[in-house]
């Protein structure tokens, strides 16, 4: 990793700004992204803006800031964005400081803001350099996600265009599937969502091999694939089918034909359990079978001193002998079966009778 200190002016910073929300902000006579296209719009509050103002304003310094060297020429903040708009913002007269615009201020007071010293740091390596140095510097102010630094490392056309998809509160991935996935669409939570269903998890790979790809209409097509299939396959939404790693679900079942009217009515019969406490694992066990994505219901303590206290400490099973907390509540008919939760249906048997009975 090659890392040199320059210093800049702010006059320099702020040469050829430009903010364009769908194309990001740019400055430093364009060479410098500020704020990436791919990038989510944090601002910063107004006392934040106005203590920067004021750093700089009575000569003292700024916290260090760090740009990435792009291969192709250019730089891109990775350490300072807010700081670095704060400043371009008050140059180009979008706010007033202590009541007064830069235009306001004596000639004497506008030069001294202008020629004030930047101390920023150029970086340049490999991908796995720098995202192993952005992972370290991310350590204050307005943290950057996991997605951004992969971003960050990885920038380039596939990043760009899939922003235009994914990035952007009431853009398309957030009108298509707003409903059905947690986070933030500006923080790259859609983003990252999607490139973990399609990559099966391999997310940083994934990157890597499509960054110089020109579009990214592979992954925006794989995700309108997997809502829809959700649309189609589950009739009725629920609240809880937010969240729910529909793009794993898909890549298992998407071939499968299923009866929507049978599944919607498993589904509605098992909302209505009591015993099944994880309703949004509800939709991963009408397709896997698995009852662990249900978190069943457990016996409550009560119910099991009562039963250990009923057999006396025998378990119903070997016929040996045991303290509470050798045994393990059981039930006498499985939930599967239709059995459920309750004292009536509850025995008490040893661990080794317990284990050989589930099968664990």
């Amino acid at each position: 990793m090659k890392i040199a200190l320059k210093e800049i002016s702010v006059r320099e910073l702020a040469e050829g700004y430009q903010d364009n929300s769908e194309g990001g902000v740019t400055g430093y006579g364009g060479k410098l992204d500020i704020r990436p296209p791919y990038q989510r719009e944090f601002i910063y509050k107004t006392k934040q803006r106005d203590a920067v103002i004021d750093t700089v304003m009575k000569g003292f310094p700024l916290n260090v800031m760090y740009w990435a060297v792009r291969e192709g020429g250019g730089f891109e903040v990775i350490d300072g964005q807010q700081r670095t708009i704060s400043l371009c913002q008050y140059l180009n007269g979008d706010f007033a400081f202590d009541m007064k615009y830069i235009h306001n201020l004596p000639a004497d007071k506008r030069e001294q803001i202008l020629n004030y010293k930047l101390m920023v740091y150029l970086c340049e390596g490999s991908d796995s350099e720098k995202l192993s140095w952005f992972e370290t510097i991310n350590i204050a102010g307005e943290k950057l996600t996991k997605q951004e630094l992969l971003n960050a490392t990885y920038h380039g056309p596939f990043v760009s265009d899939a922003k235009r998809y994914f990035s952007k509160t009431g853009g398309p991935a957030y009108g298509l599937a707003g409903n059905y996935i947690n986070g933030s669409a500006i923080r790259q939570d859609y983003l990252e969502t999607a490139i973990n269903w399609l990559s099966k998890g391999n997310v940083q790979v994934y990157m890597a091999n499509h960054q110089h790809e020109q579009n990214a209409n592979e992954l925006w097509l794989y995700f309108q694939s997997v809502i829809n299939w959700v649309k189609l396959t589950f009739i009725k939404y629920r609240k809880e089918m937010k969240g729910v790693n529909w793009g794993f679900l898909y890549n298992l079942y998407k071939d499968k034909q299923f009866d929507t009217a049978a599944l919607e009515a498993e589904i509605s019969a098992l909302m209505e359990d009591e015993d099944v406490t994880d309703k949004k694992g509800v939709y991963d066990y009408v397709l896997t079978g698995n009852e662990r994505s249900l978190n069943l219901r457990l016996f409550s303590d009560k119910i099991k001193r009562q039963t250990y206290e009923k057999q006396k400490g025998v378990c119903v099973k070997c016929g040996g002998k045991f303290t509470l907390a050798e045994m393990e509540a059981d039930h006498i008919t499985p939930w599967s079966k239709g059995g459920h939760t309750t004292a009536e249906n509850c025995q008490m048997l040893c661990k080794d009778c317990n284990r050989r009975k589930s099968g664990v």
